[in-house]
């Protein structure tokens, strides 16, 4: 059995040598001899598959109904796998992008009736004016090209600079289409305002028309596809079918990373209050509750940079069934987030030193995979009976 490199990491207190290079698509039910590379947990012990190692700034990644999986390279490009492998195709026809800083080519979403419409959604940077513009858009594949794209949403104004973009693309069980974008790194005007749509997290019918039921609809200068307001970088998203509630994880500054029950109309207080602190170690606001503003479910100090974001609802995995799964980016981890409801009970850190995860999903077979910078995996748990 082969190991990556040499790449070592710390989970749980256990030293763990490596990583397997092969694919297990074993069947839970079936009988499954420990692996020399398992990960005892918690509650579960896990194989560690290395599907892949030479990503970049891997950012989103999407099932479709004949097994492909596509992920997106920040610098615009788009992977085609299958079948747990690298075709070694992408898909042409992408728009162009901006990568400035955190700006490119983000989330990638199919739509839930892609057997009917054939849609796919792209979250991405643009160049406008002198600065950039957060795009939603969708297209059609015809075999490996994208065609088609329509712009569905252009969120306004543009800024400079290239940070807190966001940004994931989630639907509901209605159908409707939410999405993150963050303040830009401006403060307080952006995130506390509702006339622009920088700091907020978005509500639109999937071809972009804004629900006649959303919050600030009827008030006058908002923008009306404002679901909720005061988030500062929201780079996780996921969607609880089960339980029709919305999650989403943001950036703090230094400290004060956030798991929030979304919900609608409702302020979620950046940078009025805050549990971190500025970069330079000076206090960013006294406040860290005010009437009016929302209480994230759990916060991280310190920072473990949070980014991506599943919910277990797969029965491979009955242990960690309804957890939230937080990728971290300076944290080089998966947070493990139990809750009891909308109420936080624990966590646990998974993978630690794994590198930067930028996403995790759940597949629609059930298992789940990662993406992460600077080590360029993509990985997949494997749970051991």
């Amino acid at each position: 059995m082969k190991t990556l490199k040499n790449l070592s990491f710390i989970l749980g207190g256990s030293l763990i040598l490596g990583f397997s290079s092969c694919s297990n698509n074993t069947q839970p039910e079936e009988k499954v001899e420990p692996s020399p590379y398992a990960v005892v947990t918690e509650k579960l012990t896990i194989q560690v598959d290395t599907l892949f190692t030479e990503f970049e700034n891997p950012w989103g990644m999407t099932w479709l109904p004949d097994g492909r999986m596509l992920v997106t390279e920040k610098k615009g490009e788009i992977l085609i796998f299958k079948d747990d492998k690298f075709t070694g195709e992408k898909l042409t026809g992408v728009p162009e992008v901006s990568t400035v800083n955190q700006a490119g080519l983000l989330d990638i979403k199919a739509h839930p009736k892609y057997d009917e419409n054939g849609w796919i959604y792209m979250s991405y940077a643009k160049k406008q004016g002198k600065g950039e513009v957060l795009v939603i858009a969708r297209a059609k594949l015809n075999g490996n090209a994208l065609e088609g794209l329509e712009e569905v949403f252009v969120c306004g104004p543009e800024w400079e600079g290239g940070r807190h973009f966001g940004s994931r693309i989630v639907f509901d069980n209605d159908g409707y289409l939410y999405f993150s974008n963050g303040d830009k790194g401006s403060r307080p005007a952006n995130a506390q305002e509702l006339d622009n749509d920088h700091g907020k997290i978005h509500r639109i019918y999937d071809d972009g028309r804004i629900p006649e039921d959303n919050p600030f609809v009827n008030t006058p200068g908002a923008s009306p596809s404002i679901w909720t307001y005061g988030n500062r970088n929201p780079q996780g998203m996921i969607y609880d079918k089960a339980n029709n509630r919305l999650w989403a994880v943001e950036h703090g500054p230094k400290g004060g990373d956030e798991l929030n029950l979304i919900e609608k109309g409702k302020n979620y207080g950046w940078p009025v209050i805050s549990y971190g602190i500025n970069y330079d170690g000076t206090i960013l606001t006294e406040l860290t509750e005010k009437e009016g503003m929302e209480q994230p479910v759990t916060y991280w100090v310190p920072s473990i940079a949070t980014c991506g974001l599943a919910i277990v609802t797969s029965d491979r995995y009955p242990e960690w069934k309804g957890n939230i799964l937080v990728g971290g980016l300076a944290g080089m981890q998966i947070a493990r987030v139990e809750l009891d409801g909308t109420k936080y009970v624990g966590q646990e850190t998974l993978l630690k030193d794994i590198g930067r995860v930028r996403q995790v999903s759940e597949s629609p077979d059930g298992y789940i995979y990662a993406v992460t910078e600077a080590t360029g995996l993509m990985v997949k748990l494997i749970p051991q009976r």
